[in-house]
Protein backbone atom coordinates (compact mmCIF):
# COMPACT_ATOMS: atom_id res chain seq x y z
CA UNK A 1 0.00 0.00 0.00
CA UNK A 2 1.17 3.24 -0.41
CA UNK A 3 1.63 6.32 2.27
CA UNK A 4 -1.51 8.15 0.69
CA UNK A 5 -3.76 4.79 0.65
CA UNK A 6 -2.41 4.48 4.59
CA UNK A 7 -3.90 8.42 5.26
CA UNK A 8 -7.15 7.95 3.81
CA UNK A 9 -7.63 4.79 5.58
CA UNK A 10 -6.40 6.28 9.23
CA UNK A 11 -8.33 9.43 8.32
CA UNK A 12 -11.61 7.19 7.93
CA UNK A 13 -11.02 5.73 10.64
CA UNK A 14 -10.80 8.56 12.80
CA UNK A 15 -13.26 10.46 10.95
CA UNK A 16 -15.60 7.28 12.21
CA UNK A 17 -14.95 7.03 15.89
CA UNK A 18 -15.58 11.05 16.26
CA UNK A 19 -18.76 10.77 14.85
CA UNK A 20 -19.57 7.70 17.12
CA UNK A 21 -18.13 9.46 19.95
CA UNK A 22 -19.94 12.64 19.14
CA UNK A 23 -23.20 11.39 18.46
CA UNK A 24 -23.11 8.55 21.05
CA UNK A 25 -20.57 9.22 23.85
CA UNK A 26 -20.20 12.53 24.54
CA UNK A 27 -21.85 14.00 27.56
CA UNK A 28 -24.49 16.82 26.88
CA UNK A 29 -24.81 19.03 29.78
CA UNK A 30 -28.20 18.30 31.91
CA UNK A 31 -29.93 21.73 32.65
CA UNK A 32 -31.87 22.15 35.84
CA UNK A 33 -35.76 23.13 35.74
CA UNK A 34 -36.39 26.51 37.19
CA UNK A 35 -39.31 27.01 39.67
CA UNK A 36 -41.99 30.21 39.01
CA UNK A 37 -44.37 31.80 41.03
CA UNK A 38 -46.69 29.33 40.82
CA UNK A 39 -44.42 26.53 41.77
CA UNK A 40 -44.03 24.93 37.94
CA UNK A 41 -40.90 23.97 37.29
CA UNK A 42 -39.73 25.56 34.15
CA UNK A 43 -37.18 25.43 31.12
CA UNK A 44 -36.66 27.23 28.04
CA UNK A 45 -35.86 25.08 25.10
CA UNK A 46 -34.40 26.35 22.09
CA UNK A 47 -34.99 24.57 19.19
CA UNK A 48 -32.71 25.68 16.35
CA UNK A 49 -30.64 22.45 14.92
CA UNK A 50 -31.36 20.30 17.85
CA UNK A 51 -32.68 21.21 21.16
CA UNK A 52 -30.69 23.16 23.32
CA UNK A 53 -30.77 22.07 26.16
CA UNK A 54 -31.20 18.71 25.05
CA UNK A 55 -31.32 17.22 28.34
CA UNK A 56 -33.95 18.26 31.42
CA UNK A 57 -33.71 17.60 34.86
CA UNK A 58 -37.26 18.16 36.97
CA UNK A 59 -38.73 16.34 40.16
CA UNK A 60 -41.32 13.68 39.99
CA UNK A 61 -45.10 15.17 40.72
CA UNK A 62 -44.84 18.42 40.44
CA UNK A 63 -45.59 20.67 37.22
CA UNK A 64 -43.23 20.91 33.98
CA UNK A 65 -43.69 23.17 31.61
CA UNK A 66 -41.23 23.01 28.69
CA UNK A 67 -41.04 26.18 26.44
CA UNK A 68 -39.89 25.57 23.40
CA UNK A 69 -38.57 28.33 21.11
CA UNK A 70 -38.47 27.75 17.89
CA UNK A 71 -36.08 29.37 15.99
CA UNK A 72 -36.24 28.09 12.41
CA UNK A 73 -38.28 26.83 9.87
CA UNK A 74 -36.90 23.51 9.19
CA UNK A 75 -39.45 20.96 8.20
CA UNK A 76 -37.80 18.04 10.91
CA UNK A 77 -38.22 20.38 13.76
CA UNK A 78 -41.32 21.70 13.10
CA UNK A 79 -43.15 19.03 15.90
CA UNK A 80 -41.75 17.48 19.13
CA UNK A 81 -43.09 14.33 20.27
CA UNK A 82 -42.70 12.75 24.07
CA UNK A 83 -44.42 9.33 23.64
CA UNK A 84 -44.11 8.01 26.97
CA UNK A 85 -46.37 11.03 28.14
CA UNK A 86 -49.04 10.47 24.73
CA UNK A 87 -48.23 14.37 23.99
CA UNK A 88 -47.34 15.42 20.21
CA UNK A 89 -47.16 19.13 19.93
CA UNK A 90 -46.64 21.33 16.69
CA UNK A 91 -44.15 24.05 16.96
CA UNK A 92 -45.27 27.29 14.71
CA UNK A 93 -41.90 28.70 13.79
CA UNK A 94 -40.25 31.86 15.07
CA UNK A 95 -42.53 31.35 18.15
CA UNK A 96 -42.72 29.95 22.01
CA UNK A 97 -45.45 27.18 22.78
CA UNK A 98 -45.21 25.66 25.98
CA UNK A 99 -45.79 22.17 26.74
CA UNK A 100 -47.27 21.36 30.40
CA UNK A 101 -47.17 17.59 32.52
CA UNK A 102 -47.08 16.28 35.60
CA UNK A 103 -44.81 13.10 35.35
CA UNK A 104 -45.56 10.42 38.10
CA UNK A 105 -42.70 8.45 37.69
CA UNK A 106 -38.61 8.89 37.56
CA UNK A 107 -36.98 7.28 34.79
CA UNK A 108 -35.25 8.95 31.53
CA UNK A 109 -37.89 9.88 29.15
CA UNK A 110 -36.88 10.48 25.51
CA UNK A 111 -38.44 13.38 23.10
CA UNK A 112 -38.02 14.18 19.56
CA UNK A 113 -39.19 15.54 16.14
CA UNK A 114 -41.99 14.27 14.46
CA UNK A 115 -39.29 12.68 12.17
CA UNK A 116 -36.92 11.08 14.85
CA UNK A 117 -33.73 13.01 13.85
CA UNK A 118 -33.74 15.38 16.80
CA UNK A 119 -33.26 14.53 20.43
CA UNK A 120 -34.05 15.16 23.53
CA UNK A 121 -33.83 13.82 27.35
CA UNK A 122 -36.37 14.51 30.20
CA UNK A 123 -34.94 12.86 33.47
CA UNK A 124 -36.92 13.05 36.18
CA UNK A 125 -35.61 12.54 40.21
CA UNK A 126 -37.27 12.54 43.04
Amino acid sequence: MSVMEWIVIIGGISLIAWINWYFFLARQPVSNAGIDGEGVQEVAIVVEGGYHPAVVSVKRDRPVRLVFDRRERSGCSEEVVFPDFGVRKFLPAFRKTSIELTPAQTGHFEFTCGMSMLHGRLIVQD
